[in-house]
């Protein structure tokens, strides 16, 4: 972001919300961090940079060690509250820069120990790693993070100069900040390698008088939750979970802000080999349970009252918590069947299959659905009506995903699952449209696969090994019989299907006849092997022929009667 325009944006745009203007002053990093020392906050953004980002840290630094001053970026800072916090600050935003620039320290001091330069070490020391408490000679971190394994981590690095075995799990926030020093200390080391006494100065003098930040000082310490959105989202740099963190741990009373904190990282901790994208989505399905569908790019906005929902009120930071806790054991179900939770194993296929078909807009169903009586009933006619619908129109669109919202709601406020069907009822194609639509529609790979275990299976949670394998396909040129036209029309319907115990098709398997001695035989148990050896020739005609076979055995199936289920004729 342009200073000039974050200065304006801060004292003049915003001067009103915020009520208190912001002080602002260069600084030379030296005399900044020896002022005082600093805490990065619960709802900052956990430390995200990553290679690329010290990368560049490192080579703008070391590529101006002989320019006048350096500016360095933005510290936004306000006052600890309390009297045990009153003498640390909270580093609003620039906390990257600021626990990059303290590695990058702790890599000099060091190194300064290291070569026996004990003054310089001293200094590196108290004016960039440690406070010291003159009374009674304890010391203090200059910098310290809210999350206490993260911040281990840093301070072992601190006083060792070498990164713990435990650094934690890979893609951890501990992890960055380890590779972050390693990187650091070995470009130092580098650098050293000339005149490692006369280097170690100059850096030294570099950082502490050279390099500069545009400290603002904010204050009043309440406003540090606005200060922060504000700045970031007018730059456009937060990520919709770094503000609904920030929002709720501004929500909470501070006495209950670190167990509140601590529950945000171990629910958010569920998502991080997804990335934050998916502990969104997992926060808008469990809002949309009971305030009906909400858009991604409103979510925050509705959360933290900042727009209108119809007459819907969001739930307040209490609320949300407890219910994100209440879905998550069964909503980690539904993303990864195979964990432990309170799913029946009827339930566990049902959310398998809706996983192979890449279906998760029904999530919010689903979890309104598991809180009425009949829930796995109501499941399976979620899952039958994806089904017909995927076969007969498609859910790729917003509209669908509205309706499946409030149909979610709906549930919730009625107590029971029967309104999907009344709600939904013109998204359920009947069974003739079902047919017409599987016998000559084409399918993406993955949908065709699952319908040709269902079949096979006669199920609507197949179970049905193999892989599928199509019988005509492009690259099979010298095919007799096949037109290119019939070709591009019917080769991905589930006519032209065989589920097969290969992984790759046999290179013998190029004409009809090769497939039959080649691949029939390797066709999954239930599989038409004996309908298909009865075809001479597999041109368009017996490709239709069979897909109609096919088709009806499929209307049969996602149409099949069970208690409590409508079936459309």
């Amino acid at each position: 972001m342009d200073d000039h325009r974050l200065c304006l944006l801060i004292t003049h745009e915003k001067a009103t919300e915020v009520q208190t203007p912001l002080n602002a002053s260069a600084s030379s990093a030296g005399a900044l961090l020896s002022s005082s020392t600093f805490d990065v906050p619960p709802f900052q953004r956990e430390y995200s940079w990553q290679d690329d980002e010290v990368a560049d840290f490192w080579g703008d630094l070391s590529n101006n060690l002989d320019a006048e001053s350096y500016f360095l970026g933005l510290v936004i800072l306000t006052e600890g509250e309390g009297e045990q916090e009153g003498k640390r600050r909270h580093v609003v935003d620039g906390q990257q820069r600021l626990v990059t620039l303290t590695l990058l320290a702790a890599a000099l001091y060091h190194e300064a120990v290291a070569r026996g330069r004990e003054a310089l070490a001293d200094r590196i020391q108290a004016d960039f790693l440690r406070s010291i408490d003159y009374d009674s000679d304890d010391t203090d971190p200059r910098v310290r993070l809210s999350d206490d394994a993260d911040d281990k981590t840093l301070q072992a690095i601190l006083d060792t100069g070498e990164v713990p075995a435990n650094a934690g799990d890979e893609g951890s926030v501990s992890a960055r900040i380890a590779r972050s020093f390693k990187f650091l200390r070995e470009k130092l080391k580098q650098d050293l390698k000339v005149d490692p006494f006369k280097r170690l100065g100059k850096w030294t003098e570099f950082l502490t008088n050279r390099v500069y930040f545009a400290v603002f000082v904010h204050p009043d310490p309440s406003s540090a939750y606005q200060v922060y959105e504000i700045i970031n989202t007018r730059g456009r740099e937060l990520t919709t979970a770094d503000l609904l963190k920030n929002y709720v741990l501004s929500q909470t009373q501070k006495n209950k802000r670190e167990a509140r904190y601590k529950q945000w990282q171990r629910i958010a901790g569920q998502f991080t080999a997804t990335g934050s994208n998916s502990l969104v989505q997992y926060i808008r399905h469990v809002v949309t349970v009971e305030a009906g569908h909400i858009l991604p790019k409103d979510l925050f906005a509705f959360l933290a009252q900042r727009i209108a929902h119809g007459d819907r009120q969001p739930p307040n930071s209490d609320q949300l918590m407890g219910r994100l806790e209440q879905h998550l054991p069964l909503y980690l179900q539904m993303v990864d069947p195979t964990v432990a939770g309170p799913a029946e194993p009827e339930a566990l296929k049902i959310f398998a299959a809706l996983n192979s078909l890449g279906v998760i807009a029904v999530r919010p169903i689903l979890l309104a659905v598991a809180g009425v009586p009949e829930a796995l009933d109501g499941m399976k006619y979620v899952l039958q009506l994806v089904v017909r619908r995927i076969v007969v129109g498609n859910l790729g669109t917003g509209n669908v995903e509205r309706r499946f919202g409030e149909a979610a709601k709906k549930v919730f406020e009625t107590g029971g699952w029967k309104s999907l069907t009344k709600d939904l009822k013109d998204l359920n194609p009947t069974r003739k449209e079902f047919i017409d639509q599987l016998q000559k529609r084409s399918f993406n790979k993955g949908v065709l696969e699952f319908l040709r275990r269902s079949i096979i299976s006669k199920s609507i949670t197949p179970e049905a090994p193999g892989i599928l394998h199509f019988i005509w396909t492009r690259q099979t040129p010298n095919w007799q019989g096949m037109s290119e036209e019939d070709g591009a029309f019917w080769g991905n319907t589930i006519g032209n299907t065989l589920l097969s115990r290969l992984d790759r098709r046999p290179k013998e398997a190029a004409d009809w006849e090769g497939v039959k001695e080649f691949m029939l035989h390797t066709a999954i148990e239930g599989e038409c092997v004996k309908e298909l050896e009865d075809y001479d020739v597999w041109d368009a005609g017996a490709l239709e022929e069979m897909g109609e076979k096919l088709a009806e055995v499929g209307g049969d199936v996602w149409y099949q009667s069970q208690p409590h289920l409508p079936v459309a004729k």
